[in-house]
């Protein structure tokens, strides 16, 4: 073979390896296109499914030209629950109990805090602010102090409190009153309604503490020792936490409104979740009538009372058998509505107006819902173990 043909045939090795290489390159190239394309075709079909799927989106903060860019986290939506704790949280306030106290040693007399709890700002009405407390925060004090949202604490006078219902009205001068809030009502709320409360748990130290949860149960009756006596209180029981120091502070809806005020919680041990609150629309009415009159008229009977439960057996012996239950007089008021009607100590009453007591607080009860100053009662008692029916004509006093 010459090297011309040595040459040529180099040549065409050459050019033959050239275009393997070539097309090696293009085959490589259209793979990677066609797979870029099935991958994005791919992409697009997976975001299209999630859409479908209604998957919630997500965004990220990403580099672009140097400049970065970022998603808010959260955003301030009307009608949140942080808005509405922002805005009702104006009206809670801390209240103090101050009490006169007497040393033996240097016959001084002083004042000394006695407790505290807390109270709702509901009213502006000419140059006072109203607000709204349990009557036990502010029973025995002879200064109350309110301390406000901006930690301002002022001088508060009672307006009226009545013992039975563990309600009370103090007043401050309405220019420092920052804000009111309204009363919702309660005859709506069911058992799973979220609920928030605000007060000041331990003292004015945790001022404003905001704790959530739900209505546990409505219409709820449990009995409540007062300084007037026993009383079985009507209440919305819930699970948001209420403390110490909470009393008479506001359980709000999701309205911001103020459906309840918060009162007292069971407190033994293996026990949680266990608050409750008076109904707005049972609050309303007696405090509408301490504003008005300083406190609360009812029918006045005019006796003290001591279940049979209590009374020992040697003042029972007359008694029939087939009564087990009923309440006996203890004290008659001489001026009293039952003195005029004969009442005497040691009568058991068992009824009134054919509805039957089984104890005092039944009587009372009675008495204080289904009657007014004014009306007339028919009890039934037994006095000597014999069995009388008496009239009486009830008068009208603040307390029984």
């Amino acid at each position: 073979m010459n090297e011309f043909e040595q040459s040529s045939r180099y040549q065409q090795q050459e050019h033959v390896k050239k275009s393997y290489r070539f097309k090696s390159i293009l085959s490589t190239v259209m793979a990677g296109v066609v797979g870029s394309a099935i991958t994005l075709a791919a992409v697009n079909f997976t975001e299209a499914d999630a859409g479908n799927q209604l998957q919630p989106k997500t965004e990220s903060a990403v580099e672009n030209n140097s400049n970065i860019v970022t998603t808010p986290t959260s955003t301030k939506g009307s009608g949140s629950i942080a808005d509405i704790i922002e805005s009702s949280s104006k009206s809670i306030v801390g209240i103090t109990n101050i009490q006169s106290q007497n040393n033996p040693f240097s016959k001084s007399q002083g004042n000394v805090e006695s407790g505290s709890g807390s109270g709702v700002i509901f009213k502006k009405e000419g140059n006072s602010a109203f607000i709204v407390t349990n009557n036990h925060v502010i029973e025995g004090a002879s200064k109350v102090e309110v301390s406000l949202y901006n930690g301002e604490k002022v001088a508060a006078e009672v307006v009226g409190a009545d013992a039975l219902t563990d309600l009370a009205v103090v007043k401050i001068d309405a220019d420092k009153a920052v804000d009111v809030i309204e009363f919702g009502d309660s005859s709506v709320l069911r058992a799973g309604d979220q609920v928030m409360a605000i007060g000041n748990p331990l003292g004015l130290d945790l001022s404003r503490t905001v704790t959530q949860g739900i209505v546990s149960a409505v219409d709820r009756s449990i009995s409540v020792p007062t300084s007037a006596g026993e009383w079985e209180m009507n209440v919305i029981q819930t699970d948001a936490a209420i403390n110490p120091g909470n009393s008479g502070g506001a359980l709000i809806n999701t309205d911001g409104k103020v459906i309840g005020i918060n009162s007292l919680k069971i407190s033994q041990n293996g026990v949680e979740g266990l608050g409750f609150a008076i109904p707005s629309n049972e609050a309303l009415p007696i405090v509408e009538q301490l504003i008005e009159k300083g406190k609360v008229e009812r029918p006045y009977l005019g006796v003290s009372l001591a279940d049979l439960a209590q009374i020992p057996d040697m003042y029972l012996e007359n008694l029939p058998d087939s009564v087990d239950s009923g309440t006996m007089v203890t004290y008659v008021d001489p001026n009293s509505a039952a003195a005029k009607a004969g009442l005497q100590e040691q009568d058991i009453i068992v009824s009134i107006n054919d509805e039957k007591v089984e104890q005092a607080s039944d009587l009372r009860r009675y008495l204080y819902t289904e009657l007014q100053a004014g009306d007339s009662a028919q009890l039934k008692i037994y006095r000597d173990g014999k069995q009388q029916t008496i009239k009486v004509d009830l008068s009208a006093s603040s307390a029984e």
